[in-house]
């Protein structure tokens, strides 16, 4: 099929994926104003955005559907990212280095996958009010694509040898959720990798932000351009 997407920036400058919340487009991204909350960085020519299309409808929301042809779907999509749009991406900006993964709600959700089964492709994580639990989607079904789209399965067991293993310790983890109203799935999300992570002595910064702050774009805006400046970007 034909997928859209649509980039913002200079060439060299650091690609980023942004990937759209549930069941949500390419242009909500840019409609709910993130775009504009890292414009400075995007026009300085220090980051080179792409925000791709989603699939949530055909996987993680259909929640009716049979589970392995959900998982299929997100399977396809994934290697769509990867293999197709990833490639392409990184001809476009003329980036050497690898990419940020980031996205809010879903969208978090996604960056998680991505960059642990691709650190090789992604070198920092941005993960706002995501979860990394593939079961709280699809319920106690497993199989092996539903595994390998679920951090919290996947990384437990991981032998201490694994080359990403080093890989994650050289990486840029971040994940963070507030704990205000309609973020208590994404919180217990969000604490569970943190724990996962600490066991298995990978540096990452976890930061759960106020009882004020809702599962909502005002505060993403506002989280998204903190952790660029302090954590990503002038360093």
């Amino acid at each position: 099929r034909e997928m859209e997407f649509k980039t913002f920036g200079r060439e060299c400058g650091r690609l980023c994926f942004a990937f759209p919340p549930q069941d949500g487009r390419w242009w909500d991204f840019e409609n709910f104003g993130m775009v504009d909350s890292i414009a400075r960085w995007i026009e300085s020519g220090e980051i080179f955005l792409v925000l791709p299309d989603g699939n949530d409808w055909e996987s993680w929301s259909d929640k009716n559907g049979d589970c392995r042809k959900r998982i299929e779907a997100q399977e396809r999509w994934y290697h769509y990212i990867v293999d197709e749009l990833y490639p392409w991406c990184k001809e476009l900006s003329r980036w050497n280095g690898k990419a940020i993964t980031t996205g809010c709600s879903m969208g978090g959700v996604h960056s998680g996958v991505f960059f642990f089964r691709r650190p090789d492709l992604f070198d920092t994580m941005i993960s706002l009010s995501g979860t990394f639990n593939a079961q709280q989607f699809f319920g106690p079904y497993m199989d092996d694509l539903l595994y390998a789209n679920s951090p919290v399965h996947f990384l437990p067991n991981m032998s201490q040898d694994h080359p990403y293993i080093e890989i994650y310790r050289n990486s840029n983890i971040i994940t963070c959720c507030g704990q205000g109203a309609w973020e208590e799935e994404l919180l217990r999300g969000t604490r569970e990798l943190d724990a996962i992570l600490t066991r298995m002595n990978i540096p990452h910064f976890s930061d759960y932000w106020g009882f004020d702050v809702n599962h909502d774009w005002p505060w993403w805006r506002k989280q998204l351009p903190y952790f660029m400046e302090n954590f990503v970007l002038n360093k």
